[in-house]
């Protein structure tokens, strides 16, 4: 048996094809009008998961590169306050090797005695220095001043946890140097602030036997302070080496978050063009098939 088909059946497939086109259209003018294939759920389930995804592991990429900015300036101001110290302790040692040569009158050693103290003091200086408020040279406890007597600096115990930089998925990096390390502990024989307090009295006293044996200690000293540093260098290297991989990692996920969400602008602009050549040739069809009326059939 046949299907009749009636007028009321072809113009409601009509409509249904001319929504549909519409529809086709607003879709592609919203890809162009946003630069985004992905303007809701229902446009790509599965691509919109994978850009969720993308998009989590973006935003975790970019807060270790924050991580790992925060960590570089921490290590280069550190680094820089190491070299300070450095010169101190190297025009400590100079001083100490004049004096110690045993032809300096009391009068030089007592010239050397003042430059001594002064650069003892400059040392607790660098012990205190800080970083955005922070005191680098006291673990954890960044907001208490580690040397806070210059007296009693040789007999001071500092905090000595470690700050933990976490620079990537389970990698945390401990980057500050306590004052034990670079200073020495108040129990060290090579502590800086011990050496050079007893230097300047051994310096007044004319103490030879002291002045040598300071120049032991500070030879001591200077060995671990340049292994300190030493490992400030390989930290920093490796935070370098992490950027560049964090950063390259930020690249890759920008390249896959738009290869799911961009529209290709190309590709959307001809297909909106046919869909709107499909719908003109749909209106012009709709045109010839309602245009009978009951005159036309009765002539």
């Amino acid at each position: 048996m046949s299907l009749r088909v009636t007028q009321n059946m072809l113009n409601s497939g009509l409509m249904r094809n001319l929504t549909s086109n519409m529809r086709r259209m607003d879709n592609l003018q919203g890809q162009l009008s946003s630069g985004r294939r992905i303007n809701k759920p229902s446009d790509d389930p599965v691509g919109l998961s994978y850009a969720l995804r993308y998009r989590s592991e973006y935003g975790a990429n970019e807060q270790y590169l924050d991580n790992l900015n925060t960590a570089k300036s921490w290590m280069e101001y550190t680094d820089s306050t190491l070299d300070k110290a450095g010169q101190v302790l190297q025009r400590v040692r100079e001083l100490t090797v004049t004096a110690a040569n045993g032809t300096n009158s009391q009068e030089s050693l007592d010239s050397i005695s003042s430059e001594v103290s002064q650069l003892y003091n400059e040392m607790v200086s660098i012990g205190n220095s800080e970083f955005n408020g922070k005191f680098i040279f006291n673990g954890q406890k960044t907001d208490t001043q580690p040397y806070s007597d210059p007296n009693t600096a040789a007999t001071t115990t500092v905090d000595t946890a470690q700050i933990q930089f976490e620079i990537g998925v389970g990698v945390r990096l401990p980057l500050n140097v306590t004052g034990d390390q670079a200073f020495g502990s108040s129990t060290d024989s090579d502590n800086i602030f011990a050496i050079t307090k007893q230097l300047v009295t051994d310096l007044k006293n004319n103490n030879q036997t002291g002045i040598n044996s300071a120049l032991s200690s500070l030879d001591s000293r200077m060995t671990k302070f340049l292994s300190v540093r030493a490992d400030v260098g390989a930290k920093m290297n490796r935070i370098e080496f992490a950027d560049n991989r964090t950063q390259d990692t930020g690249v890759n996920l920008q390249a896959l978050i738009s290869k799911v969400e961009d529209a290709d602008i190309a590709g959307t602009i001809t297909n909106l063009k046919t869909a709107e050549n499909v719908y003109q040739a749909s209106l012009s069809v709709g045109a010839q098939l309602i245009r009978p009326s009951l005159v036309d059939f009765l002539k």
